[in-house]
């Protein structure tokens, strides 16, 4: 019979649909074509594949080659398709057997040698294989990405004859397991290290216990880059979901994704000239952006002012959505971007206004125009607003203590409150919609009336309102009580005074 029909994946922004390869050989004279929609990489896999089978001491046949990936609308790109097309070609002309081709799904860039070469975006292949109940056949440098999804057969080669040898049953493979870490956040910067600036450290911890966004306002060298730097060392353990969500969009992105990164959040920190491409993803192969790629982590944006407005604005949406939707003429794409934003921020211009010292010199004028970049929908939409002023001298002389590892101290009391805000509600408080605010953050009278006159003073909008509860929501989860108090409402409320200052 000439011909053999394979499995292999294409890459559609984070998922992996099937590519049926059908190959088939006719009489006629000598020539190789592919149809379903190939592009210039997969086109020019014909030369790669004619140089690997005759270097791989395997015949060429002298006939009419026809390769169909289908489906045929799907657009193919790549060098993905190498190893399932040479495949086919030496299962159709009977060099290799095709009885079990059907249990495989190949993946694999082929050098002129024959060897395999990796490719990018193997993880959402090796779920989608688990799906599909298939083995994956992957380059050998792939396999450790792979195997992170446990329930995948993952089988890896280094070469096109490894391949062979095993369809045939004279060399098999042996399936790789990848070897898990359980280390999270090792070697991360210590909060220890930050003198001072209690209430920013406080604030940090319960942005980090309930997933809120943050907002740190203060002059140069306070410690906001070094605060926001130790987030990820005092995040809950990400889990087995969450890792993989994250993999697979790093998996797909030009980086590339390494498995020893497996278990820790993502911390992304964009330059201020950062284009909105570069924030939420495109091309005309959609990639994924900064957001995406801060999927279940923190992304960071130093000197929120000089972002280009524009570009601010992008976050709007994804911000409350979690996910980012990229649309081009030819094809769309989904972006998961449930990320936690850190932002700092000068107070002025110069940076120096409120300085005790007298070094501002903004006029009120230039002071607004820089506080004004910031748009009001978008500072409504993080969380939290706090000041980080200059730390005393004392402070910084005192001899740095060492006794305890303050990140796991802190680590573990927001453990504690994300775990019971799971088991509450199945989300992290700031993802709690308006009908879970209203069951599980009731207020007794005192505590209206407080969030009441500190709405009217503040001229808060409906959106900051329910964020100062789910803030406050947060804090008595750290307390472990389920009665929001007044004590919870103030402090809720301490981190929203800046609203006023900076509108």
């Amino acid at each position: 019979m000439s011909l053999a029909t394979l499995y292999s994946r294409a890459q559609a922004g984070i998922n992996a649909p099937l590519v049926t390869v059908e190959v088939h050989l006719a009489n006629g004279l000598p020539a190789l074509s592919i149809v379903g929609l190939p592009e210039t990489a997969v086109k020019e896999s014909k030369d790669r594949v004619r140089g690997a089978l005759i270097n791989s001491q395997f015949e060429f046949p002298a006939r009419r080659i026809t390769i169909n990936l289908a489906p045929a609308d799907l657009p193919k790109d790549g060098g993905r398709y190498d190893l399932a097309i040479a495949l086919g070609i030496l299962a159709a002309s009977g060099q290799i057997p095709m009885q079990s081709l059907g249990d495989y799904e190949f993946i694999g860039e082929l050098a002129l040698s024959g060897e395999l070469r990796p490719v990018r975006g193997v993880l959402p292949v090796s779920m989608a294989a688990c799906a599909s109940g298939r083995t994956l056949l992957v380059p050998l440098e792939n396999c450790n990405e792979a195997a992170l999804v446990d329930e995948t057969t993952v089988l890896g080669a280094r070469h096109l004859l490894d391949v062979c040898g095993h369809l045939h049953g004279r060399q098999p493979l042996k399936p790789h397991r990848y070897i898990n870490s359980d280390a999270v956040a090792a070697g991360a910067p210590n909060l220890s290290d930050i003198r001072g600036q209690h209430h920013a450290k406080r604030a940090l911890e319960v942005a980090a216990a309930g997933g809120h966004s943050l907002l740190m306002i203060g002059p140069p060298g306070t410690g906001k880059s070094m605060l926001a730097s130790r987030l990820p060392g005092i995040l809950p353990k990400m889990s087995k979901v969450e890792a993989l969500e994250s993999a697979a969009i790093n998996s797909i992105s030009h980086h590339g994704f390494a498995p020893e990164a497996l278990n820790r959040r993502p911390f992304r920190t964009p330059h201020h000239t950062a284009s909105g491409v570069a924030l939420v993803g495109g091309g005309s192969q959609p990639r994924p952006g900064e957001i995406s790629l801060s999927h279940n982590g923190v992304m960071f944006l130093d000197e929120l002012p000089e972002f280009d407005r524009r570009v601010l604005e992008v976050l709007r949406e994804p911000l409350e959505s979690g996910k980012i939707t990229i649309s081009r003429a030819a094809r769309q794409a989904e972006f998961p971007a449930r990320f936690q934003l850190i932002a700092a921020m000068n107070p002025c211009p110069c940076g120096y206004w409120g300085d005790k010292n007298g070094r501002c010199h903004c006029s009120q004028e230039q002071i607004h125009r820089y506080r004004s970049r910031l748009s009001g929908p978008l500072l409504d939409r993080i969380d939290m607003h706090i000041e980080v002023p200059a730390v005393p001298l004392e402070a910084l002389r005192a001899a740095p203590d060492r006794t305890e590892d303050l990140n796991k101290v802190v680590r573990i009391r927001v453990q504690v409150a994300r775990d019971h805000q799971l088991k509450r509600c199945g989300k992290a408080n700031h993802a709690m919609g308006v009908r879970e605010i209203e069951q599980h953050c009731s207020l007794n009278t005192e505590s209206t009336r407080l969030l009441a006159q500190a709405s009217e003073q503040l001229g808060l909008s409906a959106r900051v309102y329910h964020r100062i509860l789910k803030v406050a929501r947060t804090i008595a989860d750290l307390a472990s009580v389920e009665v929001i108090t007044t004590q919870h409402i103030s402090e809720a409320i301490s981190y929203r005074r800046l609203d006023r200052r900076i509108s």
